[in-house]
């Protein structure tokens, strides 16, 4: 098998494969353009109200775009897998752990995106064929097409991407318009839910949550971009694309005080035409979830091909699907927000400063201790602000970040600033 074949799961990819970073940032907008990330636009404005919503959906943008800047130049620099960058910073045995953590993880929002969208096309053919469908069969027939797309990998997602993402765009950006026509601007800022579910730090909280792993698995993508200033375009797609789909999403909902994207489009008499295109987008989202599920595995089970390793993991996930995984969304997205920061900060202080952006695969050690104790103790010590045991910032996604990195750069002392022992 060619290493193209292989979506160079543990090589660096080579300059015939090279790509541009706004065709990238088409993609990572894409993953925002889908059912989950509109939901959870809804769902935060309808349980704080619009202006805490606009601070929540700001702050959330900002952590993800400062620390997607770092991690993306890595990616592009070192032209390896995130999984394989992990091997630098944690160790051979030590990055089969974080894989495996993050391949779980993966996993669980492949199945969380899969069975939101056969509720949706359950509840489109309900409203305009007056049938009713079961979900466990849409759930397998979706879950089999989104493997076959993610088995061709990037160069497929692409050309989704291309078309689906600006179409979703102006299509939004039409229900926002026709909105308006049933609500005015002046409500939709004043508006206050009666009762607030949500606080501005949890829905802050959950957004980063939601995509939390972006900044860790950003390299997934940028190594195929062509230089430095194309990966950090790709960052654009958090930045512009994060906060307008969940804007997008909100107006409608005020407007209907709905978070079920078709029963709002029902409203609004738009039901068929925004089902075919978050059908699609969706599809490339979670194609996207699946293709870096596959390559996460990839490393832990280096004997398996890409294509192999694709469709197990993808008939995992549609298995966690059948069993109703959505139900824990926001607990999930949760964990997310404790373990997941650390990691990045480690990794990114690997490259820059223990490293010297100078990654050479016959260096990899089985284990790298450092890092694996500064993640133990600062997940161990945010489990703790997280469940408000104490508190250092006040944002235990904060915490994550700042304890790993803090505590990396104290065990690696010696190998930054180069004191001799």
């Amino acid at each position: 098998m060619s290493e193209t074949n292989s979506q160079y799961t543990t090589t660096k990819v080579q300059p015939k494969d090279f790509t541009s970073g706004w065709l990238v940032a088409l993609i990572i907008a894409g993953t925002g353009l889908t059912l989950p990330i509109l939901y959870l636009g809804s769902e935060v404005t309808l349980a704080v109200g619009f202006e805490k919503a606009l601070w929540a959906f700001g702050i959330s943008t900002l952590v993800l775009t400062l620390m997607c800047m770092a991690t993306t130049i890595i990616g592009n620099r070192s032209r390896l897998s995130t999984y394989m960058i992990l091997h630098f910073s944690f160790g051979r045995k030590g990055a089969k752990i974080m894989n495996t953590i993050f391949g779980i993880t993966l996993l669980g929002w492949f199945s969380v995106s899969l069975e939101l969208l056969a509720i949706a096309v359950k509840d489109t053919a309900s409203e305009t064929l007056k049938i009713n469908i079961p979900e466990w069969p849409i759930i397998i027939v979706i879950g089999v097409l989104i493997i076959i797309t993610t088995v061709y990998g990037i160069k497929s997602l692409e050309k989704l991407a291309n078309v689906a993402v600006p179409l979703l765009t102006l299509f939004l950006g039409y229900v926002v318009y026709k909105s308006f026509q049933d609500i005015s601007f002046a409500e939709v800022i004043t508006f206050v839910p009666e009762n607030p579910t949500m606080s501005l730090f949890q829905a802050t909280s959950i957004l980063v949550g939601s995509s939390i792993l972006f900044p860790v698995l950003m390299a997934d993508f940028s190594r195929f971009i062509h230089n430095d200033k194309q990966s950090l375009i790709a960052v654009l797609g958090i930045t512009i694309g994060f906060p307008i789909a969940l804007l997008f999403s909100a107006i409608p909902s005020i407007m209907s005080g709905e978070v079920d994207i078709i029963k709002i489009m029902k409203g609004l008499d738009l039901v068929l035409p925004a089902f075919f295109l978050l059908l699609v987008s969706t599809w490339v989202g979670n194609a996207s979830n699946l293709y870096s599920t596959t390559l996460t595995f990839s490393t832990v089970k280096t004997n398996w091909s890409y294509k192999k390793m694709a469709i197990v993991m993808g008939s995992f996930g549609i298995t966690l699907a059948l069993l109703g995984f959505s139900d824990y969304l926001f607990d999930f997205l949760d964990l997310m927000g404790v373990f997941a920061p650390a990691i990045s900060a480690i990794y990114i202080i690997n490259f820059f400063f223990v490293r010297k952006q100078n990654y050479k695969l016959k260096e990899i050690k089985e284990w790298e201790f450092s890092a694996l104790i500064s993640w133990i103790i600062s997940s161990i010590i945010t489990v703790f602000t997280y469940f408000e045991v104490f508190q250092l910032t006040h944002a235990y996604f904060i915490d994550s970040f700042v304890l790993g990195g803090l505590l990396y750069v104290f065990l690696t002392r010696k190998e930054i600033f180069k004191i001799s022992s």
